[in-house]
C-alpha cells in the first residue's frame, strides 16, 4: 500500500490563515506594520527562488518584504554595517542571512551580530541555545518545518528509532533535538556514516527518517522500512526535473508517510518564517511569542 503523502502546502495554508489573523490583530494593537529583511549574497538559483516564495507569502500575509542584495564580492564590513543598521531600524521586525556565502564573508561573525531578537532563522547563538535546552523561541524554519510534518502524522515519538541524514546547523542538528525533547531515540549520520559503508543499515532501523543532504537519490527505496515516516528535505535539480534526496517511487512503495519533492517541506519552510516574523514583533513589544 502506497505511503500517505505530507503535503506541505495544505499544512502551510492552514497555517497561514491563522498567521494572516494575527498579523491584522498585531497591526491594529501596536500601529507598526511587520516587516522581513531578506539578505542575499551573489546569484544562487535556488536561493532567489526562495527569496520569491518568501516575498509572494509575506505579502499575502500582510507582511512587508525589503530584500538587501548584495554583488558576490561584498565585502564583510559591508555586511556588518547593514546588520548593525537593521538592528536599529524600529521598522525592520526580523531579518534572514541566505547561505551559501562567499569565502571572503565570515558567517559566525554575522550571525554574533544579529540581535536575537531579530533573529528570524534561528541561528544566532542565543537562539540556536535556546534549542539545546529545549525552548524553541525562534528555531530554524526548515527544521521546524520538518517537525510540522512529523507532528501532522500523529504519531507518538516516544521511544521511536529516529535516524537524521546530514548534520548541518539548519536542519540535521537542530531536528535531532527537537526530536530528542519529544524522548525519540535519535542517531544522526553524515558523510563519516556513508564512507564507512553503514549508512544503509542505520536507514533501515529508522521509524522517523530525515534527510537533508542534497544529494539526489542518496537514500535507496528498499532501505525505507516499512511504515517509518519519510522528510525529504533535500533539492536538486536533475534533467529539468526538481528531485529529494530520497528514490520517492520506490521509498513511496514502502513508507508509512512521505513528503513528496518539491511540495512538502519547502512551502512549509516558508510559512515557518513568516510564523517566526510575527514571534519576533511579539518579542520585541510584548515579550511573549
Amino acid at each position: 500500500m502506497p505511503a500517505k503523502i505530507l503535503d506541505g502546502r495544505e499544512i502551510a495554508l492552514k497555517l497561514g490563515e491563522h498567521i494572516q489573523k494575527e498579523v491584522v490583530h498585531l497591526k491594529q494593537r501596536f500601529g507598526q506594520p511587520l516587516c522581513l529583511a531578506s539578505l542575499f549574497i551573489g546569484e544562487n538559483p535556488a536561493t532567489k527562488l526562495y527569496i520569491t516564495a518568501q516575498q509572494k507569502v509575506a505579502s499575502q500575509m500582510g507582511i512587508e518584504f525589503q530584500l538587501c542584495h548584495f554583488p558576490k564580492n561584498v565585502t564583510q564590513k559591508e555586511i556588518l554595517k547593514l546588520v548593525d543598521q537593521l538592528n536599529k531600524a524600529p521598522e525592520v521586525t526580523g531579518m534572514i542571512l541566505h547561505f551559501p556565502l562567499p569565502e571572503q564573508i565570515r558567517r559566525s561573525e554575522i550571525l554574533r551580530r544579529v540581535s536575537p531578537l531579530k533573529d528570524v532563522d534561528g541561528l544566532t547563538p542565543e537562539n540556536a541555545g535556546q534549542v539545546l535546552l529545549g525552548h524553541v523561541r525562534i528555531g530554524s524554519c526548515t527544521a521546524q518545518a520538518v517537525m510540522e510534518l512529523i507532528h501532522a502524522t500523529k504519531i507518538n515519538l516516544r521511544g521511536k528509532e529516529a535516524v537524521i541524514v546530514g548534520h548541518s546547523e539548519l536542519v540535521g542538528k537542530p531536528v535531532g533535538l527537537m526530536l530528542l525533547e519529544q524522548l525519540a531515540t535519535v542517531t544522526t549520520c553524515h558523510i563519516a556514516t556513508d564512507e564507512r559503508g553503514i549508512l544503509a543499515d542505520h536507514v533501515r532501523r529508522a521509524e522517523i527518517l530525515v534527510v537533508a543532504v542534497g544529494k539526489p537519490g542518496l537514500i535507496k527505496g528498499e532501505w525505507i522500512r516499512p511504515g517509518a515516516v519519510v522528510i525529504d528535505v533535500g533539492i536538486s535539480r536533475v534533467d529539468g526535473k526538481v528531485v529529494g534526496d530520497v528514490e520517492y517511487e520506490k521509498g513511496e512503495q514502502r513508507a508509512g508517510f512521505i513528503t513528496p519533492v518539491p511540495g512538502g517541506v519547502g512551502p512549509l519552510t516558508v510559512m515557518m518564517l513568516m510564523r517566526n516574523v510575527v514571534k519576533a514583533y511579539k518579542f520585541q513589544r510584548v515579550k511573549e511569542a
